[in-house]
């Protein structure tokens, strides 16, 4: 099933992910759920893997949800769709590896919850965004949890409100993404990001992400308890050690993995 909706490459020290449902505009349906959340938990325990790219191919990034998983079932049913989905997006968010969304179309929905779910993304500048649930009916609010922590209040309903997609550069503006380049540019950019991530050591990155999204939670005087036992915990660590004693040495360091 994996392998079939969700293809997994690895280069270097780096997993890419590849939504691979084209005829369904890489819609996000129980299959594709259940396979991102296994590929995931693969990655999460493989510590030579220190960045992840999400892509996939064609016009549309992903669709969101698939819409023929919505019609004529029952509360139960629908409860676990969406219970799904909401564990693939904190399997990202929890994943020890940063994740980089790299998106080459259009992100509706889910689709779109899933960029602003990523810790990074890179966008080409023919790709767009949107949150369109209100048009039929069904608003957007599990897309509205990311999307809302991505970019402004006031932003986010705009998009939740109207389901009007914005442009990639508009979505730069917003803080959805963090680079937009030319289409052809897309693929090299986000690798060379993910490249230079995976120079840093792989406890230093899981530490810091994890206190990254823990301090965001918090008011500052918590955050700031928070950020310093981190600080703390982090400098005691072998790596801290070693990449301290190299840049002091003027060396290259050699991180425990």
């Amino acid at each position: 099933m994996s392998d079939k909706v969700v293809i997994f490459e690895r280069v270097d020290n780096v997993a890419v992910l590849s939504l691979n449902n084209p005829s369904r505009h890489h819609a996000l349906s129980s299959e594709v759920l259940a396979a991102l959340k296994d590929r995931l938990g693969q990655i999460r325990d493989d510590s030579t893997i220190k960045a992840v790219v999400l892509k996939s191919d064609g016009p549309v990034f992903s669709s969101g949800h698939d819409l023929r998983e919505m019609v004529g079932s029952d509360e139960e049913s629908y409860t676990c769709i969406f219970a799904e989905c909401t564990e693939v997006m904190e399997a990202i968010r929890l994943l020890p590896q940063p994740v980089i969304a790299q998106v080459q179309g259009l992100a509706t929905a889910a689709g779109c919850q899933l960029v602003a779910t990523c810790d990074l993304a890179v966008a080409s500048e023919d790709a767009g965004f949107c949150t369109p649930g209100v048009q039929i009916g069904l608003f957007c609010s599990t897309p509205a949890v990311a999307l809302s922590r991505a970019v402004s209040a006031k932003h986010a309903m705009e998009m939740l409100l109207t389901g009007i997609p914005i442009t990639a550069r508009t979505a730069l503006d917003w803080g959805l993404v963090n680079r937009v380049v030319p289409a052809e540019e897309l693929a090299e950019t986000t690798m060379q990001l993910a490249r230079h991530i995976a120079r840093a050591s792989s406890y230093t990155l899981a530490i810091g992400k994890q206190a990254f999204y823990r301090q965001l939670q918090v008011d500052r005087p918590e955050a700031y308890d928070m950020a310093q036992r981190t600080m703390v915990e982090n400098l005691l660590a072998q790596d801290a050690q070693e990449g301290i004693s190299a840049f002091l040495e003027k060396r290259e360091p050699q991180w425990t993995n």
